[in-house]
């Protein structure tokens, strides 16, 4: 009587055991297909790349900004176009800069610091901004960080954090991508950098 007791709840045992590995198979199944799904449409793709834009911060200096009631709001019209061209250049003076310390102006897509000043640069798909860039010249750009993404180029200037994308994925460097491509082009041709000797 134990011994068939014993053998019907090992059978139990091994059903449940068996429709559980199941259920996990089909739910891995399903998960992986929706994710395959996901990579192959591009809808997806740009949101992501939208999302990964507004988490890493590229608006902050890359976006000019106006000040509104609750401080200062991009211009939607100007988003990620870069330090307006039509803007002066100011003198930075500050005894502060040569001591080591750094400045922003007050929208951030200018600062200032012993590298000279530099200006946040145009990211939309206009030719003055990455439009004609391939996106091997963007991944070189973000995890490089070289200048227009082209290997003999000079450094990109603080404060863009480009060392903290060196290890991206290939598929976030490509949904960045496939978003700053989709944005409306902005005409504006960001000026030089200025040097520690010319401010």
């Amino acid at each position: 009587m134990k011994n068939k007791s014993l053998v019907k709840i090992i059978a139990i045992g091994i059903i449940l055991t068996s429709m559980l590995n199941s259920c996990k198979n089909e739910t891995a199944k399903s998960i992986e297909s929706q994710n395959q799904g996901f990579e192959l449409n591009a809808e997806n793709e740009i949101a992501r790349g939208k999302y990964l834009v507004g988490i890493m911060g590229c608006n902050d200096c890359h976006s000019p900004k106006r000040m509104g009631v609750n401080g200062p709001e991009i211009i939607p019209e100007l988003m990620l176009s870069g330090y307006p061209a039509d803007r002066p250049i100011i003198k930075f003076i500050d005894p502060l800069i040569k001591e080591g310390y750094g400045m922003f102006y007050p929208d951030l897509t200018a600062a200032a610091g012993p590298w000279g000043v530099s200006f946040a640069g145009n990211l939309t798909p206009d030719e003055t901004g990455i439009g004609n860039w391939t996106e091997e010249q963007f991944k070189t750009a973000m995890t490089k960080g070289k200048f227009k993404g082209l290997e003999n180029s000079r450094m990109l200037l603080p404060p863009m954090p480009w060392f903290n994308y060196i290890d991206m994925e290939d598929e976030d460097i490509h949904a960045v991508f496939s978003y700053l491509k989709s944005i409306e082009p902005v005409r504006n041709i960001v000026p030089p950098p200025v040097s520690p000797e010319n401010m």
